[in-house]
């Protein structure tokens, strides 16, 4: 399995998009991989851009909403 260091080519898509209804698939913010972007528990990064994005920041990082 993938790890937040070693993404499969960004052609693949993130994990969660797989398991997420097709209209919540969207580019990640960073790569442009396919991801579950929209609706509940989506996220603007894929899972190895957001892993990347805790590496450098700390466990704090989160995404917090918009929509609130």
């Amino acid at each position: 399995m993938p790890t937040a260091t070693t993404p499969s080519p960004v052609t693949e898509p993130d994990p969660s998009a797989l398991v997420c209804p097709g209209e919540h698939v969207g580019p990640c913010a960073t790569c442009q991989r396919k991801t579950h972007k929209y609706g509940r528990g989506g996220l603007p990064l894929c899972g190895w851009c957001f892993g990347r994005a805790r590496e450098r920041w700390g466990t704090g990082v989160r995404f917090a909403g918009t929509r609130d």
